[in-house]
């Protein structure tokens, strides 16, 4: 069995066995890499060379008996809105296709701190706005399980590598369901934090209120292990918390499960919804308790979604204007000019249209109207979910309405946007989420859903880690 078809975790095992090296790791993925890339497209850039200076340096200390941390040496691909210093981020777009940031995103830092290896970069939608991967400006990621479709997004490059066996972790981001969803399309495993459990220094933002940088693998331990890495309070990240922990102890026999009531509606496919029922009834024949939970005005989800993020992104988009970094446009003859032609010659169509749809909501005519009622409903949602969850420990949902889509198949905006309407509510009420793998719809993966309260990533570990090894 080749090495890089191997979880993180087996791999750390024979690190330490001494039967394998971080660099034959390394050359393994590298050469799924070769093999695979070309027909998945799952990297922007690929950092061949530095990986394997990293490599060589994992065991160089391995030799020397140094202790290390239990992902020293294994492979990792970083989302490329992520930065990386000396290595390009672009965030698939245009207006950032040369930017070589000067520093390291915490969450980088935190990999080189525990000797992981960057394989490279990998694709997503433009800053992030999208579901299906399909709005990089610089090329199109396939779906590992179906190269004629879609791998999801934003995520869909870290997922892809993941899937593909082009690298063993990845790291993502995830503002609607940008980790989750992929995560279900690709068949790995994908966490979106509690808000603030990482740190988002050094990410560049869609919306700073619901984005959360998290980890991707091919196993729910996997994530966990890299999670651990990662998460944890920053200086440098006002947002970021310290000591703050979910107490309750896993027992199966105890575990109170919530079917979301909402989430298992006519507009979610038949199949999936009775894979996701299938993990329940497992997990029912183990001790645990089944308690359909509603959560009211889901019909709100994605307006409200919609709003906060696209007021967000419009602000946090206007620092690309042509003269502190990045693309510039070549002829003007104003300084307003200038801004008009970088930004309408650097953003995609994607970026161009949540920017004006964020403007105009944003705007003093509207902002009362608008901002003003999505911050209200955000607040009772919140409220809704945290009221379900003491009810029961665990929020069960599918992740996604659909397998994969064609690619090319969504070209309405609209309907692109409800492939989140599953995931958004944990962005909005700052809450941790998991997709696991549950089934297949023909060779189509489906994923299913683990939602809890704050600070709850390691009991949701815990019950996918039981899933996996006892259900499935």
């Amino acid at each position: 069995m080749e090495l890089s078809s191997l979880t993180a975790k087996k791999l750390s095992q024979m690190l330490r066995a001494k039967e394998c090296s971080a660099t034959e790791i390394l050359e393994s993925v590298l050469q799924q890499i070769s093999k695979r890339e070309k027909h998945v497209g799952a990297y922007i850039t690929i950092t061949e060379e530095i990986a394997r200076k990293q490599a060589k340096s994992v065991d160089e200390k391995f030799k020397k008996g140094e202790k290390l941390s239990d992902l020293a040496g294994i492979p990792i691909a970083v989302k490329d809105i992520i930065c990386t210093e000396g290595i390009l981020t672009t965030a698939a777009s245009k207006i950032l296709k040369n930017f070589i940031p000067p520093y390291n995103a915490t969450v980088v830092e935190r990999l080189l701190e525990n000797d992981m290896v960057i394989t490279g970069k990998a694709n997503l939608d433009e800053f992030a706005m999208g579901s299906t991967c399909e709005f990089s400006q610089f090329k199109l990621t396939r779906n590992p399980r179906d190269l004629e479709r879609v791998p999801g997004g934003s995520s869909g490059g870290p997922a892809a590598a993941v899937a593909a066996d082009e690298a063993i972790l990845a790291l993502g981001s995830d503002t609607g369901g940008s980790i989750r969803v992929p995560a279900a399309f690709c068949g790995v495993v994908g966490l979106k934090p509690t808000y603030g459990a990482v740190s988002r220094y050094g990410v560049l933002a869609l919306a700073s209120s619901l984005d959360q940088v998290g980890p991707m693998g091919k196993t729910v331990e996997d994530v966990h292990m890299l999670f651990d890495v990662i998460a944890g309070e920053d200086s440098k990240d006002m947002t970021t918390f310290k000591n703050k922990k979910y107490e309750k102890e896993f027992d199966i026999k105890k575990l109170r499960i919530g079917i979301y009531k909402e989430l298992f509606s006519e507009r979610i496919n038949p199949e999936i919804v009775t894979s996701v029922m299938n993990v329940a009834k497992s997990l029912e024949s183990h001790g645990a308790t089944l308690k359909t939970v509603s959560i009211p005005h889901v019909e709100y989800l994605m307006p409200l979604y919609h709003i906060v993020m696209t007021i967000e992104a419009a602000s946090n988009l206007g620092r690309y204007d042509g003269i502190k970094y990045g693309y510039k446009a070549k002829d003007f003859e104003s300084v307003e000019e200038m801004y008009c032609r970088t930004r309408e010659e650097g953003f995609g169509t994607e970026v161009k249209r949540r920017i004006i749809l964020g403007t105009f909501l944003s705007s003093a005519q509207f902002g009362g109207a608008y901002r003003q009622k999505a911050l209200f409903f955000r607040q009772k949602l919140a409220e809704a979910y945290a009221k379900a969850l003491k009810e029961c420990d665990i929020l069960l949902s599918p992740t996604s309405a659909t397998p994969a889509f064609k690619l090319g198949e969504t070209v309405d905006p609209i309907e692109m946007y409800t492939t989140d309407l599953c995931t958004v509510g944990a962005n909005l009420a700052s809450i941790p989420a998991i997709s696991i793998p549950c089934g297949l719809i023909g060779n189509l993966p489906i994923g299913a859903q683990l939602i809890g309260p704050e600070y709850s990533e390691h009991f949701l570990f815990a019950v996918g880690e039981f899933y996996e090894s006892n259900c499935k």
